[in-house]
């Protein structure tokens, strides 16, 4: 079992930045991979971005390459995606995700977190 917390949401004006962090906690170990979904209302979930266990293989949204970035901190099991240049369309619910095995497009996740709030003023 794996469990998900994701934290720093909130609101901010376009062109603004924030960092999104999510610690993880309980079999967290392999191989496994790490992603950022986010959900906007009445829009199904998307992929953001995604990041390989040992953080050497990562993946990014095409609406997002260039802007967000995401990284983690083995000592801390925590997991970030600085979002910098924020436009208002990525007003979402963001999600951190978990998955085992290596990155890869298509394959589902096994565990979520509950999700935070990102709201971008224009």
């Amino acid at each position: 079992q794996v469990q998900l917390a994701e934290s720093g949401g909130g609101l901010v004006q376009a062109g603004g930045s924030l960092r999104l962090s999510c610690a993880a906690s309980g079999r967290t170990f392999g191989t496994y991979t790490m992603g950022w979904f986010r959900q906007a209302p009445g829009k199904e979930r998307e992929f953001v971005a995604a990041l390989s266990w040992s953080g050497a293989n990562r993946g990014y949204a095409d609406s997002v390459k260039g802007r967000f970035t995401i990284s983690r901190d083995n000592v801390k099991n925590t997991m970030y995606l600085q979002m910098n240049s924020l436009k208002p369309e990525d007003t979402a619910v963001y999600y951190c995700a978990f998955r085992f095995g290596t990155i890869s497009p298509r394959a589902p996740y096994d565990y979520w977190g509950q999700g935070t709030q990102v709201t971008v003023s224009s």
